[in-house]
């Protein structure tokens, strides 16, 4: 039973999916993930027997093998893909799982609310950053940032 490549079913129209994916995207070194873009307006609705509200409300992935998976599961296998597999490791231990897998649903139907929340910390995050960053070039000669100053 083959899982990678793990094709993700994911709604890029949401702010938060859209930044969970632009995480795995980048750590996809190995090429383990594909990402298809349920809401775009070219998505072919025959690619799997789910119909696309479900698509857009909860998210899919496609293993190699032809088994289809969602919610908490296509998390642990799209971070264990990436080497991130400790991160998402406790919400597949057997006492844990079905708390994880019954939160999920209930983060996906708010995923709007906190996509203004989270995305906006994100952003005013990376906004102090670049500050920090533009204020070592104020002589026109920017200095290299400690790691620790980044």
């Amino acid at each position: 039973m083959e899982i990678y490549p793990l094709t993700i079913l994911y709604d890029e129209s949401c702010p938060l999916c859209k930044l969970e994916i632009d995480n795995l995207r980048a750590r996809n070194q190995a090429g383990q993930l594909r990402f298809i873009d349920v809401s775009a307006p070219d998505y072919d609705v025959s690619l799997c027997q789910v119909a696309k509200a479900d698509l857009m409300r909860i998210i899919h992935a496609l293993r190699a093998d032809g088994q289809l998976v969602h919610g908490m599961e296509v998390f642990r296998l799209a971070y264990e893909a990436v080497g991130l597999g400790w991160i998402t490791v406790a919400s597949g231990w057997p006492l844990l799982k079905p708390v994880f897998d019954w939160i999920y649903p209930h983060i996906a139907n708010n995923r709007g609310r906190l996509s203004e929340v989270f995305t906006g910390s994100v952003f005013r995050l990376v906004a102090l950053l670049a500050l920090r960053r533009s204020q070592t070039c104020k002589t026109g000669v920017c200095a290299q940032l400690d790691k620790k100053d980044a």
